[in-house]
């Protein structure tokens, strides 16, 4: 298991799409809380990880550690990424930000069925210059611009 999530971490290091997408179940559900977005199958992955890398064309993670009970995953370690553009309603200051991340596998037939990224949005936020509640008023809303992420793991149906 630690093989493909590390496999994964390096391609997505080098902006590899299509060798991510080898390693990723066609029902793969990635869900990032701290976006609240989920994707789910191999084509709904394929965008958002386009759209990821057009917003942090950088990305690295190192993955430092991980525990497993022989059915999920979990890996630890930190996240290095440069947040470009005004997707998030507001202009960064360039800087790299650096951030603790976790992220939580599920596997099937041999390849990575699901993946929780987490991560602290507000630590992003403070590094690349943006207001937190701004950058949570445009991804979630008003309603939503200070309420918890929402999101639930589920199924990809």
């Amino acid at each position: 298991m630690f093989v493909l999530a590390q496999g994964l971490a390096v391609a997505k290091s080098r902006q590899d799409i299509p060798a991510a997408l080898k390693l990723l179940h066609p029902d793969m559900l990635l869900e990032s809380p701290a976006f609240g977005t989920a994707a789910c199958g191999l084509v709904a992955n394929e965008a958002t990880l386009k759209s990821f890398f057009t917003s942090f064309p950088d990305y690295s993670v190192s993955l430092q550690g991980h525990a497993s009970d022989g059915e999920a995953l979990v890996c630890w370690g930190i996240a290095r990424m440069t947040l470009t553009g005004d997707r998030f309603g507001g202009s960064p200051n360039g800087h790299r930000a650096e951030l603790p991340v976790f992220i939580r596998f599920g596997f099937k037939d041999e390849l990575i069925s699901s993946e929780y990224f987490f991560f602290d949005l507000s630590v992003l936020c403070a590094q690349s210059g943006l207001s937190t509640d701004a950058v949570r008023h445009k991804l979630f809303g008003e309603c939503c611009a200070s309420a918890p992420s929402r999101g639930a793991s589920k199924p990809c149906s």
